[in-house]
C-alpha cells in the first residue's frame, strides 16, 4: 500500500471504522423497504410548479434545473424546534455558499432549525454520521460512502449540490510535449498531481477525459499534493498533468504548452447533502426542513447569474472570506438540489477502475434518496 496516496489510506481508514461498528447490513436485496423518509404525503407547494422539478433521467448537458419562484418552498416550521450538525470538508469553497448564505440569511431559522457547521473531512465524518453523531454532511457519495453502506449503515445522498457553467475550465489540464496538440495527448504513464487522492467523486470526469486521450485511470501515476503546489508542479514540469481548481486554472488557460482536457460534466452534481438515520428515520420533518431551507435559498439568492450582481459577490466574499477579484475571476456555479439518474453506477465503476471499491456495486436505491427534496417542492413521483 506504500505507493497509494494518503488520501486513499484515510480512505480506507474510514471504511475499517464504519465496518466495525455494524452488526450487519439492513439491505438484504434491492427490494428492501426504503428509510421512512419514502412513506410520507406529498402536497402541493406554493411557489414551487412544474419547474420545480426535472426528469432524474434527462443528461442533457445544458439542462436547466429546477427552480421555485424566490422565497419557495416557504418556511414551514417545526413544532418544536431541532437542533442539527452539518458537516462540511470547508466553509470557504463556493460550491459551500448557498449554506453559509441559509445560515446568515436565517432561511434554516425560519424552519426552527439551529444548524451548526462544523468543518470535518469526509473519512472523519462518515462514522459520525453512521451512527447519529452528526446530522448530515455536505460532501459527495465518494468511495468510503459506498463502501460505508455495503457494510450496513443507512446513509443516503438525498440532494445535489452544482455543476460548472459552460465556460468554467475547472479539471484535467496538462502540459503539451513537443509535437502535442490538444485534440489528442498521450495520457497512459503520465503523472498527475491532484490534492484529491483515490476513491473521490473527480474519478468519474477523470475517466472520461482520459478515455479521449489514450489512457485509463489505471494508466496514470497519481502524485498527491498540497493546495498551493499543484499548479506549481504542473508549471516546474514536476508533474506532467493536474487538477485544477476554481479560480487556479486561469493561470494557464490561453497559455501555450498547455490544454484542457475535460471537467466535471456539464448538469451533474457530484455531491450535495447525504443523510444518516438520524433525519432518514428518526426526524423525517426536520430532514425535509433542512432541505426546504436549502432549495429555497437556491432559488432566492443562486437562481441563475449570482455573479452578475457585484453588491452579492461582495457580499459572499466577505462570508466565504475570499477575495472580491478572485470570486469574479470565474464564472457562476450552477447550484442544483437534484441528482441525475445513473450518477453513483458511474462513480462507482470509476472507483472499481481505480480499485478501491469493495465487492459488488451497489444500485441506485440503496445510494440515492430523492424523495425528501420531491416533498419539500410538492413533487408528487
Amino acid at each position: 500500500m506504500s505507493g497509494r496516496p494518503h488520501a486513499y489510506g484515510a480512505l480506507l481508514a474510514a471504511a475499517a471504522l464504519l465496518a466495525s461498528a455494524a452488526c450487519s447490513s439492513p439491505y438484504d436485496s434491492d427490494s428492501s423497504p426504503k428509510a421512512a423518509a419514502g412513506d410520507r404525503t406529498i402536497r402541493p407547494v406554493e411557489g414551487c410548479g412544474a419547474k420545480a422539478w426535472t426528469n432524474p433521467k434527462d443528461l442533457t448537458p445544458n439542462r436547466t434545473p429546477a427552480r421555485c419562484l424566490p422565497g419557495a418552498p416557504p418556511p414551514q416550521p417545526l413544532r418544536e424546534p431541532r437542533k442539527l450538525t452539518i458537516a462540511t470538508g470547508t466553509l470557504s469553497a463556493e460550491y459551500v455558499a448557498p449554506l453559509q448564505v441559509a445560515l446568515d440569511k436565517g432561511e434554516f431559522k425560519k424552519e426552527g432549525l439551529d444548524i451548526t457547521l462544523k468543518v470535518l473531512p469526509t473519512p472523519d465524518a462518515l462514522p459520525l454520521l453512521a451512527k447519529g453523531d452528526i446530522d448530515a454532511l455536505w460532501a459527495a457519495p465518494e468511495a468510503a460512502v459506498m463502501n460505508g453502506v455495503k457494510g450496513g449503515f443507512d446513509i443516503e445522498w438525498v440532494a445535489g449540490n452544482f455543476s460548472p457553467a459552460p465556460k468554467s475550465k475547472s479539471g484535467l489540464w496538462v502540459r503539451l510535449k513537443d509535437g502535442e496538440s490538444a485534440t489528442h495527448v498521450a495520457m497512459a504513464g503520465r503523472r498527475l498531481g491532484t490534492m484529491i487522492g483515490k476513491g473521490s467523486v473527480i474519478a468519474y470526469p477523470m475517466e472520461k477525459a482520459l478515455e479521449r486521450h489514450g489512457g485509463g485511470l489505471a494508466d496514470i501515476q497519481y502524485q498527491q499534493l498540497g493546495s498551493a503546489d499543484v499548479l506549481t508542479a504542473l508549471q516546474n514540469g514536476g508533474v506532467d498533468s493536474a487538477w485544477l481548481l476554481d479560480p487556479v486554472w486561469r493561470k494557464v488557460d490561453g497559455k501555450p504548452g498547455y490544454a484542457f482536457l475535460g471537467g466535471q460534466p456539464q448538469g451533474e452534481p457530484l455531491g450535495g447533502m447525504l443523510y444518516g438515520p438520524s433525519l432518514l428515520q428518526d426526524d423525517v420533518d426536520a430532514g425535509v426542513a433542512l432541505l426546504r431551507a436549502y432549495i429555497r435559498t437556491v432559488n432566492t439568492y443562486f437562481s441563475a447569474d449570482y455573479k452578475a450582481d457585484a453588491t452579492f459577490v461582495t457580499y459572499l466574499a466577505n462570508l466565504l472570506k475570499a477575495e472580491v477579484s478572485i470570486l469574479k475571476s470565474t464564472p457562476s456555479l450552477v447550484m442544483d438540489w437534484e441528482i441525475r439518474s445513473g450518477t453513483t453506477s458511474r462513480l462507482q465503476s470509476a472507483y472499481k477502475a481505480q480499485d478501491v471499491a469493495e465487492g459488488s456495486p451497489l444500485p441506485e436505491s440503496r445510494t440515492v434518496n430523492r424523495s425528501l427534496y420531491e416533498e419539500a417542492v410538492g413533487h408528487q413521483p
